[in-house]
């Protein structure tokens, strides 16, 4: 991804945005699901990422495949333009996957976005993979607190337009934030996203990708200290 502007990327996410599918292309027997994640070290572009990418058996986590990619921090942290610092990372991370990604679970907003093309959405128009965007925080939009119980949930409104659900992933946690990236429908996102959750608040494919880049960062930290020492 070359460097652009502020301005410049705003402008390319509402041209894209036009490119999201909100119709269910998605097999209809899933295999296989991806969770993806990043991690920081330092700040702004001096700092390092690390993107991972970890695919599981739908239904019985089983890892089959997992990738990391490493680098720097190529764009400024901007509300709205995550995509544009975490997606070349994440894309590496997905080219060093060997097995198929039936659907791609993202640390981050889909449509739920004041353009309507947040990380979710952006991974999925490049790639063409069925995407739903997992975000433990609201971005934008407007809801009412959903019930304590899980599966509980409540639309998610940006401009009297519903652009995601507000979902109780257990009972009594704070709910998660949920859109579809592209080609996964606004109905079937939530379903997608409970059906992943059990024991935990996050689903199983995002929790995964968030612990292989914990790890991934803790041996940069061990690596900074040695060579200080």
């Amino acid at each position: 991804m070359e460097p652009i502007s502020t301005e410049q990327a705003r402008t390319l996410q509402r041209e894209l945005a036009r490119e999201v599918l909100l119709d269910d292309a998605f097999p209809g027997r899933i295999e296989t699901v991806c969770g993806l994640d990043c991690s920081y070290s330092g700040r702004g572009r001096r700092g390092r990422m690390i993107a991972g990418a970890v695919v599981l058996r739908f239904r019985t986590w089983e890892r089959i495949d997992s990738s990391v990619a490493e680098g720097e921090i190529p764009f400024p942290y901007v509300p709205g333009l995550l995509s544009f610092r975490e997606l070349p990372l994440l894309l590496e991370a997905l080219e060093g996957l060997k097995e198929p990604v039936d659907l791609a679970f993202v640390d981050g907003a889909g449509i739920a976005h004041p353009r309507r093309f947040g990380l979710a959405s952006h991974l999925g128009v490049v790639t063409g993979l069925p995407s739903i965007g997992v975000a433990k925080s609201r971005l934008c939009g407007v809801y009412d607190e959903p019930g304590l119980e899980r599966g509980a949930s409540s639309p998610l409104l940006e401009g009297g337009e519903t652009v995601g659900t507000v979902l109780r992933t257990r009972d009594g946690v704070r709910p998660l934030f949920i859109s579809p990236g592209h080609k996964v429908s606004l109905a079937s996102a939530p379903r997608l996203v409970l059906a992943c959750c059990g024991r935990y608040r996050l689903p199983e494919p995002t929790r995964r990708a968030h612990e292989l880049v914990t790890a991934r960062r803790a041996v940069w930290k061990e690596d900074d200290r040695d060579a200080t020492s």
